[in-house]
C-alpha cells in the first residue's frame, strides 16, 4: 500500500473515531500527523510543526477574544439594536443584510476570512439574541463572502485571473465573478427557505421595543404596570454608548481599516485591539478570556496540521496527478472540481486552485473542455465548501456562535459542508463545463 493511500485512510479513521467517540478531532489529528509524518513519510518533527496554522490560530484567538470583550461590555447588544432599527424590526432581513455586507467587503478587496472574521461574530450574536437558526446565519455570512469573492478587483479574483494568465489560458473575469455570485446567491436563497428564514417574516419586532421584547418579557409589570420603571432603566442602560462601548466600536473600526485598507493581518490586529481594551478595563478582559473557544482552536489547528502533512508528503499532488491521467476530458474536469471541493474543505481555497489549474492545463489546451467554464467551476467548487468547520471561514463561524451546543453545531456545519462537497461540483460542472459555451 502506498504512503499516500495510507495517509488518506488514516484521515478516514480520524473522522470515524471522532464521530463515534467523544474525542476532540483536533487532538486525534495531531496524533495522526505525528504518526504518519514520522513513520510513513519519514518527516522530521520540525517539518510537521511547519504545518501548524499559526496565522489561523491567532485569527481564531484574537477575533473571539475581541468580540468576547465586546459582548461583555454590551457593545454587541448595542450593535444588534442598531441593526434592528435599520431594517425596521424585520428580523427576516438580517441574514440577507449580513450576506450583503460580507459580499461587498470581499468584492472591494477584502480577503474572505477577513470579511467573515469581522461580520460573523456580530451576525452570530444577533442570531443568539433573536433565536435565529445559527446554521442559517453562519451559512449566509460565508456564502455572502464568496458571492463577492471573485470580482475583478477582489483578492481571490486577482489571484485566479493571474494564474490563468500565467498559464496562457483564455481569461473570463466576468464569467468567474458572475458564476460565484449567482451560485452563492441561489444557495443562500435555498438555505434561507429550508432553514426557516421565511418563518422569521411572521414574527417582526418593533424596532423601538426590540430589547424590551427580549430582555423583560414576562419579567413583571402586571396589569398595574409594576416594574415598568426598572425595565425602562435596564433598556436605557443597554442602549447607552458608554465609554467602554465607544472604545470598543473604535477598535472594531480600526480592525476593519487595518484589514481592508492597510492589508494587515486580521488576527494580529484583533488581538492588539483586545489587549488595548484589556489594559484599560481589565475586569472585562478577565470575563472575556474564558470565552475563547479553545476546543474549536484545537480542532481546527489539529486537522490543518495533518492536511499540511498530506501536502508535504505529496498526497494532494498524487490525487491530482491521478485525475489528470483520466482519458475523458469531461470526466477529468468533474474529478478536478471534486478534488478542489474536498481539499478546500480542509485547506486553502486559493492554494488548491493554484495547484489544480496547472494540472488541468494539458487537456484544457486541447480545446475539448472550455477553460473559462472549468476554471469558474473549479473556483466555485473550491469556495462554496468554505462553510466547513475545518476551513477558516467555517471555523470563524463556529468560534463566533453563542449559546449553542458546540458539538452539535460543529456536526451541523460538517454535514452542511459535506452536502456542498457532494452536490456543488456536479451542478456547476453541468452548468459551466458541459455546455462548452463559456
Amino acid at each position: 500500500m502506498s504512503a499516500e493511500l495510507i495517509s488518506i485512510l488514516v484521515l478516514v479513521v480520524v473522522f470515524v473515531i471522532a464521530t463515534t467517540r467523544s474525542i476532540n478531532m483536533g487532538a486525534l489529528a495531531f496524533a495522526a500527523a505525528f504518526g504518519v509524518g514520522t513513520l510513513v513519510a519519514d518527516m522530521k518533527t520540525d517539518d510537521i510543526f511547519k504545518g501548524f496554522p499559526g496565522s489561523l490560530f491567532v485569527v481564531l484567538v484574537g477575533v473571539t477574544f475581541l468580540f468576547a470583550i465586546a459582548r461583555a461590555n454590551g457593545t454587541t447588544d448595542w450593535l444588534v439594536h442598531v441593526a434592528i432599527r435599520l431594517v425596521g424590526g424585520r428580523i427576516a432581513l438580517m441574514p440577507w443584510v449580513m450576506f450583503a455586507i460580507t459580499g461587498v467587503l470581499t468584492a472591494i478587496g477584502a480577503v474572505s476570512p477577513a470579511a467573515v472574521a469581522i461580520v460573523a461574530p456580530i451576525a452570530m450574536g444577533f442570531a443568539a439574541k433573536y433565536k435565529i437558526n445559527p446554521l442559517l446565519m453562519g451559512v449566509m455570512v460565508v456564502h455572502g463572502a464568496q458571492a463577492g469573492g471573485f470580482s475583478p478587483i477582489s483578492i481571490y479574483g486577482t489571484i485566479v485571473n493571474g494564474i490563468v494568465a500565467k498559464e496562457g489560458l483564455p481569461g473570463g473575469e466576468i464569467v468567474l465573478f458572475l458564476a460565484s455570485l449567482v451560485v452563492n446567491l441561489v444557495i443562500a436563497a435555498v438555505v434561507f427557505v429550508v432553514l426557516g428564514g421565511m418563518k422569521l417574516a411572521r414574527h417582526p419586532l418593533n424596532a423601538q421595543t426590540a430589547d424590551e421584547d427580549v430582555e423583560v418579557s414576562g419579567a413583571g409589570g402586571g396589569a398595574d404596570g409594576g416594574g415598568g420603571g426598572a425595565d425602562t432603566k435596564v433598556v436605557e442602560e443597554r442602549l447607552t454608548l458608554t465609554t467602554p462601548r465607544i472604545a470598543t466600536l473604535a477598535g472594531l473600526v480600526a480592525l476593519v481599516v487595518a484589514a481592508l485598507v492597510f492589508d494587515l493581518d486580521v488576527g494580529l490586529a484583533a488581538i492588539t485591539v483586545a489587549v488595548l481594551l484589556s489594559v484599560v478595563w481589565p475586569e472585562t478582559s478577565k470575563q472575556a478570556i474564558t470565552q475563547i473557544t479553545w476546543p474549536t482552536v484545537l480542532l481546527i489547528c489539529g486537522i490543518l496540521t495533518y492536511v499540511a502533512v498530506l501536502q508535504t508528503m505529496g498526497t494532494i499532488k498524487w490525487a491530482g496527478d491521478s485525475v489528470a491521467g483520466v482519458g475523458t476530458p469531461l470526466l477529468a474536469a468533474l474529478l478536478i472540481c471534486y478534488i478542489g471541493a474536498i481539499v478546500s474543505a480542509f485547506a486553502s481555497s486559493v492554494g488548491i486552485m493554484g495547484a489544480l489549474i496547472p494540472l488541468a492545463v494539458p487537456f484544457l489546451l486541447q480545446g475539448e473542455v472550455s477553460s473559462v467554464g472549468l476554471i469558474a467551476a473549479l473556483a466555485v467548487s473550491a469556495t462554496v465548501v468554505d462553510v466547513s468547520p475545518f476551513s477558516t471561514n467555517g471555523a470563524l463561524v463556529l468560534a463566533g456562535a453563542q449559546d449553542v451546543d458546540r458539538d452539535r453545531f460543529f456536526k451541523q456545519l460538517m454535514v452542511y459542508g459535506g452536502i456542498m462537497v457532494a452536490a456543488a461540483p456536479p451542478l456547476v460542472w453541468l452548468v459551466l463545463v458541459v455546455p462548452g459555451i463559456w
